[in-house]
């Protein structure tokens, strides 16, 4: 048998032990060492994973010239706010122990830090530019806010000086619209459900016409239930206007990149939702005032025209508007019969010429000239004297009359007897 303290070196194989003995000794060892239990350790992330099945996560820190192990159990894990990178500058606090299968000594961290920036504001970032990827920013997916709305839903603390601002603003400028306030936790642990359900409230019920969802300002902190990335999907899918209106001017959160506006402050958002009563009655009187001149200066037009007419010919003597009318008349009927004369005549012209063409391409001209034509007994037309032969009666058609005649001779094209 042996002691568990190798540094006493009694052992009943003093040559020999097992790999498990020396693993577990230096286990000891280290653990034992009160610098190693409380180490702050700066590197590089590597090789970072997260068994998503058990929710631990496993990575390597690194430098120039090192590396080492790390550890981080599922417990530790689920209560950071950004998600580890490859590449990622951090502190790491933990304890350096043994995992004694292996015999390798890694870092059981505990907290991540990220060099440079909070925790809370990697994760910020890291939100932010997922959301960005996904077009949960796109201005083209910005609903318009009303112009006159009646129904105001306010989602906040019901006790903050945020719904006080939003009252006061609201009331003053525009005292004619209905102010809804849905009481919302805006900080601490169940405040992004409790915005999530003020959003849901109004969107089931249809209760308002604007959304304004916000607080007063503080630290990131106390602002970061409105970096959350459930609410940023419950303002992008809102069927509702959402006006932002978290913290002070220089406060970003996520909630007013998504929102369709984002507003400076609480007061500033309830001056975005709603008109100016006063302005719009100024606007009003002025329109009134340019209205009234406007009609004005029309009605005097008009009196001129009306004067401008009335003194014309055709109202103080309304046969001269006749007596022009006759005149034009018997000018057009002069006009028309000049035009349809002239008509006539061109065309008894052309008739002429074409009786004369006509005339001289028929056969009654020809027989004038001293010619016949011969038709056989049956009337037909005889073109040849092949088609006659001595004895044929043929009839001979002279210009004055019709003569028959009996063929003796038949010359040319042969003889018939």
């Amino acid at each position: 048998m042996y002691t568990d303290d190798l540094s006493t070196g009694e052992y009943a194989n003093p040559r020999s032990i097992s790999v498990t003995q020396l693993n577990d000794f230096i286990k000891r060892l280290i653990d034992m060492r009160p610098e190693l239990t409380d180490l702050y350790v700066q590197g590089e992330i590597s090789n970072f994973k997260n068994h998503y099945s058990t929710g631990h996560c496993y990575f390597t820190l690194k430098d120039e010239n090192s590396a080492v192990r790390v550890v981080m159990f599922k417990s530790n894990a689920a209560r950071m706010k950004f998600v580890p990178e490859n590449g990622m500058k951090v502190t790491v606090h933990g304890r350096v122990s043994v995992y004694a299968r292996d015999g390798q000594y890694q870092i059981y961290c505990d907290t991540i830090e990220p060099l440079g920036i909070g925790a809370l504001y990697a994760a910020f970032e890291q939100l932010k530019k997922k959301l960005y990827a996904e077009g949960l920013f796109d201005p083209a997916h910005k609903k318009s806010i009303p112009k006159y709305p009646v129904r105001i839903g306010v989602v906040t603390s019901a006790t903050g000086a945020a719904v006080r601002d939003i009252i006061n603003v609201t009331k003053r400028r525009w005292p004619i619209a209905e102010l809804i306030v849905y009481p919302a936790l805006v900080q601490g642990d169940g405040a992004e459900q409790s915005l999530i359900d003020g959003l849901d409230h109004f969107n089931s019920t249809s209760g308002a016409d604007v959304i304004i969802i916000g607080r007063g300002g503080g630290s990131i902190e106390d602002l970061w239930a409105f970096n959350g990335e459930r609410l940023a999907r419950a303002i992008y899918s809102s069927g509702i206007p959402v006006i932002s209106a978290v913290g002070h001017e220089t406060d970003f959160t996520i909630a007013d990149f998504v929102s369709d506006v984002r507003a400076p402050t609480p007061s500033a958002a309830a001056e975005i939702a709603v008109p100016d009563a006063a302005e719009m009655k100024q606007s009003i009187a002025a329109l009134s005032s340019r209205s009234r001149a406007s009609l004005g200066a029309m009605i005097k037009s008009y009196e001129s025209s009306l004067k401008r007419y009335s003194s014309s010919r055709v109202l103080t003597d309304p046969m001269a508007f006749f007596e022009d009318r006759i005149l034009q008349l018997g000018s057009l009927s002069d006009r028309l019969k000049n035009s349809a004369s002239a008509v006539i005549e061109n065309r008894k012209n052309s008739l002429s010429s074409l009786g004369g063409i006509l005339n001289s391409l028929s056969p009654l001209s020809v027989l004038s000239r001293g010619y016949g034509a011969v038709t056989d007994k049956d009337g037909k037309v005889v073109k040849s004297v092949v088609k006659l032969k001595a004895g044929d009666l043929i009839r001979v058609k002279l210009s004055d009359g019709v003569a028959g005649a009996e063929v003796r001779t038949v010359d040319g094209g042969g003889t018939n007897g």
